[in-house]
Formats: structure tokens, sequence, C-alpha cells
């Protein structure tokens, strides 16, 4: 091939990749400017935002809103029943989504495949055709309007026995052969040998469960009925509804909400993208 070809396909893979990477910075910056605009609102004195047309940055940066936020709706504590919740339900669905993940992958027992079939099948089911038995099996169980009747149901998903099974399933049998040979029980075997083998895909199951149980919103708002239990997302929608003119303080409020979460997303996203791709390349 000639050196003018060659020049040629670089100057066209130059072009392509600029194209590319300019597309991708576009949508970028399209998606983020709701988030950043959201920021900017939440540092402006009240009433800017409502300006027409709405301005992009503050004519001067005030925290009041956040102290207002914290100090006459109670967010704090809102936000304390959220970090409970979200934690409880974290470390339990770590515990009942690996131990049956696990089962499912290693174990044998009857019924195995058909169950793991029944339990995927569920997953076609929406989750709110079920909101209404679980309510009233809550109320049975005198658990409405506590942490505990948010907590529990969320303890073992579908989706996150599936994920552990998935990449459990990766682990060389002939490991925990030996270590049955050895005299080595099953809960020995599981902690000492799966659980630390099983880190990638916790870490990815951890993250999925932590965000799904701070942004959930249906379910505590169902089950719980005293604003001193409301977890953020309910106690941001009661906000709206008492201080629907005071934007500045409502976006102040969705910030606290969406910040931890986007933290901890940036903060362990490379484990979360390893644990997704090995277990896709293990499944």
């Amino acid at each position: 091939m000639s050196q003018a070809g060659t020049n040629r396909e670089i100057g066209q893979s130059r072009w392509h990749a600029w194209w590319v990477n300019g597309g991708l910075a576009l949508l970028a910056v399209i998606s983020l400017a709701p988030l950043a605009w959201m920021v900017s609102v939440s540092f402006m004195p009240s009433g800017q935002a409502s300006q027409f047309p709405p301005p992009l940055l503050p004519s001067h940066t005030t925290v009041a809103n956040y102290q207002a936020l914290f100090a006459r709706t109670g967010m704090g504590n809102n936000f304390v029943n959220s970090l409970l919740v979200s934690v409880g339900i974290t470390l339990g669905s770590l515990l009942f989504n690996t131990l049956a993940g696990y089962a499912f992958a290693k174990l044998r027992f009857a019924g195995r495949e058909r169950i793991f079939q029944m339990l995927l099948a569920a997953l076609v089911i929406p989750a709110q055709v079920a909101m209404l038995p679980l309510f009233l099996l809550m109320k049975q169980l005198g658990l409405v309007n506590t942490f505990g009747g948010v907590v529990i149901p969320a303890l073992a998903s579908v989706f996150g026995i599936f994920l552990v099974r998935q990449y459990a399933r990766s682990i060389p049998d002939e490991l925990l052969e030996a270590a049955r040979i050895d005299g080595a029980s099953e809960a020995r075997i599981f902690f000492q040998i799966v659980l630390p083998m099983l880190k990638p895909v916790l870490v990815t199951l951890a993250i999925f469960t932590f965000m799904g149980a701070w942004n959930d919103f249906m379910w505590p708002l169902i089950v719980l009925t005293d604003q001193e239990h409301y977890t953020l997302p309910v106690a941001l929608a009661s906000l709206s509804r008492e201080h629907i003119m005071d934007v500045e303080m409502m976006m102040a409020g969705a910030v606290v909400t969406v910040l931890p979460v986007l933290l901890l997303f940036l903060v362990l996203q490379r484990y979360y993208i390893q644990g997704l791709l090995l277990g896709s390349v293990k499944g």
C-alpha cells in the first residue's frame, strides 16, 4: 500500500474518532445538564429560579436553602432513615442472595433446576402486582410503619440470586471437592473458599442493592405512614407538596437525595464494571 493511501486511512480514522468522541461528549453534556442545573438552583437565593428565562447560575451563592432544609423540614432525620434502611437491605441482601446463589450453582438437591426456573419466571411479574398482598402480609406481621416492613421484603431478590449463581458457576468443582475430602464443613468451604472468590460480584450486587434501596419510593410510601419514618425520596415528595413554590429548597432536597448514591457509584464504578464483565464472561 502506498504512503498516500496509508495517510488517507489514518486521517479517516482520526476523523471517525473525532466524530464518535464528539457525539459521546455531546450526549454526556445533555445527560448531565439537568443534574448541573439542579445543583446550581440549590445555591440560588429564594425566588431566583422562578424568573423567566430561568438563570443558569446563581446571582450570588448561598447555602440558606440547605440550612432551611435541615432546620425546618427534618430532612436530617429522613437522611438517617434512608441510610439505616439502605445499609440494612444491602447487608441482608448480600447474605441471603449469596447463600442462595451459591446453593443453586454448586449444591445438589432435588428440584434445584425446577425451582430456579420458577424464580426466573417470577422476574416477568411486575413488582406493583405483589405490593397489595405483600402489604397485607406486613400488616398481619405487625410491620406496617416500621423499618422492618421496608427491609424484610427486600432481603432477597431473584436478580441477586441469579447474579451470584452465574458467577459462582465459574468456581472449579475440583476445588470444593478437595476441601470436602480434607474434612472441611460446608460452612467453612463457603466462608473461607467461596466467599473470597465472589468478591467482585458481591461489590456489584452491593452497589445495585444500595442504589435501589436508597432510591426506592413506592414501597416505603405504602408501608410507612409516619413522617418520622419517611425515607428521603418519600420526604422529598412530601416537601414538594408543602413547598411547591420554593423551587430552590426542593432542588437542595434533590441534591441531598442524589449525591450519596452518585458518590458511591463514582468511587466504586471500577469494581462495579469489573463484576459485571467477569460475570458475563464466566457465567
